[in-house]
């Protein structure tokens, strides 16, 4: 992991902001979604990306009853 020497304060609601740098860089805009994970005692970020429920693929979405399937799924799933 590489440091970057930027440190920031939690607020008094949890928040931390994302220095305007880091957010061009890694491409993250204002209201992009963004996941949290912990690995032992880090909290990881990273943008959140849609992805099929059964493949994991993020091109050829459709999204049905609120999940999303890729296109070569619902092929499958229609063969039976």
């Amino acid at each position: 992991m590489k440091s970057t020497g930027i440190v920031r304060k939690v607020d008094e609601l949890g928040r931390i902001v994302i220095p305007i740098e880091m957010r061009r860089t890694l491409d993250v805009a204002e209201r992009d979604d963004m996941e949290i994970f912990v690995e032992g005692n880090r909290i990881i970020l990273q943008k959140h990306e849609s992805s099929c429920i059964f493949c994991s693929a993020t091109q050829g979405l459709v999204t049905f009853k609120g999940k999303n399937i890729c296109h070569s799924c619902v092929r499958n799933i229609s063969k039976g």
